[in-house]
Formats: C-alpha cells, sequence, structure tokens
C-alpha cells in the first residue's frame, strides 16, 4: 500500500469526522458551506463509478464506501435535518458552483488519460476536487468568524492536498 495514499485518506477521513463531530454535538452547520459539501459529494459519485466493477482490495472498496456515504450524509443532513438546517447560512453561502462543475467537467473532456466515459467522469472529479474548497473559503471569508471545529475541517481538508501532491 502506498503510504502518502494512506496519509491522505486517513487526514480525509479525520476531516470527515470532525465536521460530523461538528454538525452532531452543536446541532448547527453554521459556518459550513452546503455547495462545498455537494460538491465533495460529486466528486465522490464520480471518482468512484468502479466500486462495483472494479476490486481492488476490501480497503479501497470500504474507503470508497465511506466517502461515498460520508459526504452523502453530511448534504443530506444540512439539506433535511430540520435542527441543522435552520442553522444553515444560505446568505453567506452564495458561490456560484456550478460554473466549477461546468468548467471541471470541460476540461475533463479535453484532458483525460482516455476518451472513456469512466476515465472522463475520473478526471472531472480529480478537477473537481481541486476547487470544491473554493464555496467554504470563500463563506469563512464573508462570515469573518470561523469557530475551532470548522477551522479544523478546513485545515484537515487542506492536509489532504500536501499528500496528493508528494
Amino acid at each position: 500500500m502506498n503510504i502518502f495514499r494512506f496519509a491522505g485518506d486517513m487526514t480525509h477521513l479525520i476531516s470527515i469526522l470532525v465536521l460530523l463531530l461538528k454538525i452532531y454535538a452543536t446541532k448547527s452547520c453554521s459556518g459550513i458551506s452546503l455547495k462545498t459539501q455537494e460538491l465533495y459529494a460529486l466528486v465522490f459519485l464520480t471518482r468512484y463509478l468502479d466500486l462495483f466493477t472494479d476490486f481492488i482490495s476490501v480497503y479501497n472498496t470500504v474507503m470508497k464506501l465511506v466517502f461515498i456515504a460520508s459526504s452523502l450524509a453530511i448534504v443530506w443532513c444540512m439539506r433535511m435535518h430540520r435542527a441543522v438546517r435552520r442553522t444553515y447560512d444560505k446568505e453567506l453561502d452564495t458561490f456560484r458552483h456550478y460554473f466549477l462543475i461546468a468548467a471541471c467537467f470541460v476540461l475533463s473532456l479535453i484532458l483525460n488519460e482516455k476518451f472513456t466515459f469512466q476515465e472522463i467522469f475520473w478526471a472531472f472529479s480529480i478537477y473537481l476536487e481541486a476547487v470544491a474548497i473554493l464555496p467554504q473559503l470563500v463563506l469563512l471569508q464573508r462570515s469573518g468568524n470561523v469557530d475551532n471545529l470548522t477551522g479544523q475541517y478546513v485545515f484537515f481538508l487542506g492536509y489532504v492536498c500536501a499528500y496528493l501532491y508528494m
């Protein structure tokens, strides 16, 4: 197993656990960008299209399922859970993430390994993950207030990028 991939996976898992802890403990998603969470859900859904066709290892399959399930659970909680939904800062979360999706999709059509359905969506997920944090950063900049758990969540997400470039 690649130690850098493992470290990146664990760092990303920690960021998800910190975010879930924040939402569960405070019954609040204040300071969290729903648009960033939707982008991450889209990243994992498009990256792991091979989940049921290609088996690599139990670890790989479990991590794919955890990332998909946790990102969808966070989006569901922010959109549907009554107590959490009321705390969402819709006025501050105004980043137009559809432009990111469109730009990343066009880029994936141009820059990919092979022009196949699975490869295009894998490339799309890579490009989208690179910019998925932008709505969160804009929301934090607009609010001017970062609580401890939100700051830790963003820190660990940024730390994942360090392992991607090693």
